[in-house]
């Protein structure tokens, strides 16, 4: 688990292909990597990856083909700028909210505006994770933890401060750029909940239908 809190700007280094797997080497920049162990788990750009080698200035970890085609991890190439963090301990502050780094869908930077010495941000989530994307709720993009602040459909905006834009790959994002997104792990649940036994029936969703027939909808 992470809190969507940017611990460094790191590099891809290199990305060896093995036969539809990929291995990826990070130089992690400021990241203190003096606790990290072989096997322990480090964000990479919102991607949750496994260290298998590691060092003061770098880590290597396998990338699936399966991850490599739902992320944009398979579009990386050397020299890109990722947002790294470790995985958060008892003791880590909680100052974003909880983020797997399970990787839902891959959306894209619609617009860009300045709001005085912010930055308003417009993406296009894919339609699916619409429903779980609500105004004040969070999200999470490239691995950093945002406060939602307008939907509009599939469509959603954020305000990203002065110190994010520095500390993490946000402030690069250009229109037409793609982004991984982490809904909030709560809303994924809830859906799930809701629909009970339902849950274990084969193409089983929550509609506009269910919702009414148990009180939700007038």
């Amino acid at each position: 688990m992470f809190t969507g809190i940017i611990q460094s700007i790191g590099k891809i280094a290199a990305l060896e292909q093995k036969g539809g797997d990929a291995r990826l080497r990070i130089a992690t920049g400021k990241l203190d990597m003096s606790d990290v162990k072989t096997g322990d788990s480090i964000a990479v750009g919102g991607v949750c990856l496994t260290a298998v080698t590691h060092s003061a200035g770098d880590f290597t970890a396998d990338v699936s083909g399966e991850t490599l085609s739902r992320t944009t991890l398979g579009r990386l190439r050397a020299g890109d700028a990722v947002n790294l963090e470790k995985a958060l301990t008892l003791s880590t502050p909680l100052g974003g909210h909880l983020v797997s780094g399970h990787v839902d869908g891959v959306g894209a930077v619609i617009g860009r505006h300045d709001a005085g010495r912010s930055v308003r941000f417009r993406f296009r989530a894919p339609a699916a994770l619409a429903r779980y994307i609500a105004e004040k709720g969070s999200i999470c993009v490239d691995g950093v933890s945002l406060t939602v602040n307008a939907v509009e459909g599939a469509e959603f905006e954020v305000n990203i401060v002065p110190h994010t834009l520095t500390e993490t790959t946000l402030g690069a994002l250009k229109s037409g750029a793609e982004v991984n997104l982490e809904v909030d792990i709560l809303a994924r649940y809830l859906e799930r909940l809701m629909l009970g036994e339902r849950a274990a029936e084969n193409g089983s969703a929550i509609t506009r239908e269910f919702l009414a027939k148990h009180g939700f909808m007038k």
